[in-house]
C-alpha cells in the first residue's frame, strides 16, 4: 500500500516538474507574458507541495520496520528517483531566477524617436508620463518581489534536499535499476528494424517480378529495333 501511494505521488511530482521545465524554457521569449509568470508561480508551488508530501511519505515508509527485501528495494528506487526529481526542480528554479532577472517583464521602455515637439499640452503629457512612470515602478516592484520569493523557495528546496539526505541514507550507487540504461530506445529501435525487415520481405517478390517484366520489355524492344534496322536495309 505504501509503495503504490509513494509511486502515485512521485508520478504527480514528475508531471509537475516536467510542466515547470517546459514553462521555464519560454521565459524571455515571444510567448512571455504576465500569465506565463503567474502559471510559473502556481506550477512551482504545486511541485513544492507534492515534493513535501512525497518526501514525508517515503521517509516514513523507509524508516519503518518489517519491510521485505523486494519492497525495500522498490522504495529505495523510488527514493532515488525522487531525489533526482528534486535536483531537476532546483536547477529549473535557478534557471527561472536567472532568466527572470535578465528579462524583467515590466522593464521601462524608452521611445526610439524624440520629436522635440512642445506646446500647450505639455502639462497634460507630463502628467501622463508621470502616471505611467509610477505604474512602471509598481510593476517593477512586483517583479522584484517575485524574484525574491523565488530565491527563498530555492533555498527551501535546497534545505529539503539536505534534510532528506540526513533522514534516510540511501546511496544512489547502491540502488540497482530493473532494466539496462536506454532499454526504451533499444526496444523502439528493435521494433522499427523488425518492421523494416518485414517490409523488405513483403516487397521482395514484388521487386523480383518488376525486374523480370523490365527484362522482358527490354528484350522485346531490342528485337523490334533490330527488325526495323533489317527492314530498312532490305528496302
Amino acid at each position: 500500500m505504501a509503495r503504490e501511494e509513494c509511486k502515485a505521488l512521485l508520478d504527480a511530482l514528475n508531471e509537475a516538474t516536467a510542466c515547470y521545465h517546459h514553462l521555464v524554457l519560454t521565459v524571455g521569449g515571444s510567448a512571455d507574458s504576465q500569465n506565463l509568470r503567474e502559471e510559473l508561480q502556481k506550477t512551482r508551488q504545486k511541485a513544492q507541495q507534492l515534493a513535501v508530501a512525497t518526501g514525508a511519505r517515503l521517509t516514513s515508509a523507509l524508516r519503518g520496520r518489517g519491510l521485505g527485501a523486494a519492497e525495500r528495494a522498490e522504495l529505495e528506487r523510488l527514493w532515488v528517483a525522487f531525489s533526482g526529481c528534486l535536483d531537476l526542480l532546483e536547477a529549473d528554479m535557478r534557471r527561472a531566477l536567472a532568466l527572470g532577472t535578465a528579462f524583467p517583464l515590466h522593464a521601462p521602455r524608452r521611445p526610439l524617436v524624440r520629436t522635440g515637439v512642445a506646446g500647450g499640452a505639455g502639462g497634460v503629457l507630463a502628467g501622463a508620463l508621470s502616471a505611467r512612470s509610477l505604474r512602471q515602478e509598481a510593476e517593477r516592484g512586483s517583479d522584484a518581489d517575485d524574484l525574491r520569493e523565488l530565491e527563498r523557495e530555492i533555498l527551501q528546496v535546497g534545505e529539503m534536499i539536505h534534510n532528506m539526505e540526513m533522514k534516510v541514507n540511501v546511496p544512489r550507487w547502491t540502488v540497482q535499476a530493473r532494466q539496462v540504461a536506454g532499454a526504451e530506445l533499444l526496444s523502439s529501435a528493435g521494433a522499427s528494424s523488425t518492421g523494416f525487415v518485414s517490409i523488405e520481405e513483403r516487397a521482395g517478390p514484388c521487386d523480383l517480378s518488376k525486374a523480370l517484366a523490365a527484362t522482358v520489355f527490354s528484350a522485346v524492344l531490342l528485337a523490334a529495333v533490330a527488325l526495323a534496322v533489317c527492314v530498312a536495309k532490305l528496302s
